[in-house]
C-alpha cells in the first residue's frame, strides 16, 4: 500500500490518542520508519501490522479500528489529498457511490502502481443501494464500512451500512446494503 495509508493511520492515532500511543503502536508492529512517504509503496503486511498493533495498544477491537480509519480516510485524508476529485465524483452519496469506478480510474492515473479495489452498485433506490466490493486485499470489509459511513457524513446523508456478504465467508467479494437519509435542505 502507498505510504499515504500508513500516514493516515498515524494521523488518526496521534490526533485521537497522542504521539506516545503512536510510538507504542509502531514498536508493537515492528515498524521502524520514522516517516512514511505518501507516494512510496510499502508492504501490505506493514499496514495490517499497524492496525493489529493499534487494536492491542488501544484496547479496541480491530473491527473498530478499521471502521474509525475508514471514516478518518474520507473525512480527513481524502478531503485533504483529493478534495476536488471527491467533489467532482458526485453531488450526493448515491451519485458518488455509483461513480466510484471512474473515481478509482482517475486516482490510478496519479499512482501508477496502485491496485485499487473495484466497486459496483445494484438495487439502487432513492434511499439505498447494494454496493459490491472486489479487492485482492483480505480483511478490509470493516474499513469499507467506515468509508461508507464517512461518505454519508461528508454528504450530510447519514449512512447505515449492513454487511450482506463477506468475501471471507466464501464469496468472491463483499456486499453491503447502504441506506441513507437525505440531507436537510440548506
Amino acid at each position: 500500500m502507498y505510504g499515504m495509508v500508513n500516514k493516515a493511520i498515524q494521523d488518526l492515532v496521534i490526533s485521537n490518542f497522542g504521539e506516545e500511543k503512536w510510538i507504542a503502536i509502531k514498536e508493537k508492529a515492528g515498524v521502524e520508519e520514522d516517516i512514511f512517504l505518501s507516494n512510496e509503496s510499502y508492504p501490505d503486511a506493514m499496514t495490517y501490522d499497524l492496525v493489529g498493533a493499534a487494536s492491542e495498544v488501544l484496547g479496541v477491537a480491530a473491527r473498530d479500528v478499521l471502521v474509525a480509519f475508514g471514516e478518518h480516510w474520507i473525512l480527513v485524508t481524502a478531503k485533504q489529498g483529493y478534495g476536488s476529485m471527491l467533489e467532482a465524483n458526485g453531488r450526493t452519496l448515491s451519485e458518488f457511490l455509483i461513480n466510484l469506478p471512474s473515481f478509482h480510474a482517475r486516482v490510478a492515473m496519479i499512482f501508477p502502481n496502485l491496485q485499487p479495489p473495484r466497486f459496483s452498485c445494484t438495487d439502487v433506490t432513492e434511499n439505498s443501494l447494494v454496493l459490491h466490493y472486489y479487492s485482492h486485499r483480505p480483511g478490509l470489509t470493516d474499513f469499507v464500512v467506515g468509508l461508507l459511513q464517512g461518505l454519508g457524513k461528508m454528504f450530510n446523508s447519514p449512512a447505515d451500512v449492513e454487511i450482506l456478504q463477506r468475501k471471507a465467508e466464501g464469496s468472491d467479494h463483499d456486499t453491503f446494503l447502504v441506506r441513507w437519509t437525505h440531507a436537510d435542505p440548506a
